[in-house]
């Protein structure tokens, strides 16, 4: 009786994650052929908090997507925070991207809706990521005769 329960669940589990492995590529934020104008007008859409939170979590570990979208990631995520909602897992992916400033993530965990797990966890990622490239004399240092032109 034990082994026929467990094989019901097994199997329903099976189902289940097949399911929603299914839905997630089927989202146009996973497909890879999504234009960047309709992903930032995804980063902006509202539809429940779970699917707002996946959608935004699928936008920041996107590979390909670029600083535009990231932005608009960024912007939805703040509002959501702002607003009392949880999407930690697209903060903490957000944290992990390396496009993304560091102080605008860390600003993330300041947030009113942003816990103290959060904030770990976000400081985690951000110590995890390579140290950015900086030129010695600064942002704006001389670059003169760093160029194929001379």
């Amino acid at each position: 009786m034990l082994h026929s329960r467990w094989f019901k669940t097994a199997g329903a589990a099976a189902a289940l994650t097949l399911a929603t492995a299914t839905a997630a590529y089927a989202t146009p934020a996973a497909n890879p052929h999504t234009p960047a104008a309709a992903l930032v007008e995804l980063a902006g859409a509202r539809d429940s908090p779970h699917n707002d939170n996946a959608l935004l979590r699928l936008l920041a570990e996107r590979p390909d997507a670029g600083p535009v979208v990231l932005r608009a990631t960024l912007t939805a995520v703040a509002a959501k925070l702002a607003e009392g909602e949880r999407p930690y897992a697209a903060v903490l992916a957000l944290a992990g991207r390396p496009e993304v400033d560091a102080a605008e993530v860390a600003a993330l965990g300041r947030l009113p809706g942003a816990s103290a797990r959060l904030r770990r966890g976000i400081a985690r990622r951000l110590r995890a990521q390579p140290p950015a490239y900086h030129l010695p004399g600064g942002e704006h240092a001389r670059t003169e005769g760093n160029t194929a032109e001379g």
